[in-house]
């Protein structure tokens, strides 16, 4: 398995990989997969490429994407962990605690101590990976984008706060 940011080359994959995880996960994200499947290939191009600003990662298995996840700084300065997702196949063969792992570190690198990420509780095999990730819930609270009635609550993970030789698998 290998987990690296993209570039504008990996766009293919990208695209694949994020309307693959709206498909099998619909109320977990923000998008939808319909808002998703009408970016044009140049929407996608674009995203692809990692700035300061977003970093989406991608874990392969050979040439197939089967995995995500992303480093977006809001505009309040907030640096946020969004689009996780594993394919099911690769559920639970540290997949996902690579891509976090990617995250926090290109988070770090520039500059951001502080990592943030929207969760339902419900959700319980998230909510309790991002703890065993070091995130900790906070007392905020808002309606997913893509489906406003379900409430999402924000989680954080402070560097500071981590454990000592926090290895980052990349």
């Amino acid at each position: 398995m290998i987990i690296r940011p993209t570039g504008a080359a990996d766009w293919p994959a990208l695209k694949s990989a994020r309307l693959a995880a709206l498909l099998d996960a619909p109320t977990a994200f923000g998008a939808s997969h319909t808002s998703a499947a009408a970016f044009s290939d140049a929407d996608w191009q674009q995203r692809a490429i990692s700035t300061p600003q977003r970093t989406f990662f991608l874990a392969f298995d050979g040439e197939q994407p089967i995995g995500l996840a992303a480093q977006v700084v809001a505009g309040n300065g907030e640096c946020h962990l969004i689009a996780m997702w594993v394919q099911s196949d690769y559920r639970g063969l540290a997949v996902a605690q690579g891509l976090v792992d990617a995250v926090k570190r290109c988070a770090m690198d520039n500059g951001h101590p502080r990592l943030v990420l929207d969760v339902a509780p419900e959700n319980t095999r998230a909510a309790a990976f991002y703890q065993k990730q070091g995130f900790v819930f906070l007392p905020e609270w808002e309606a997913l984008e893509s489906h406003p009635h379900i409430r999402v609550q924000k989680m954080e993970w402070l560097a500071a706060t981590s454990k000592p030789g926090l290895a980052f698998h990349v």
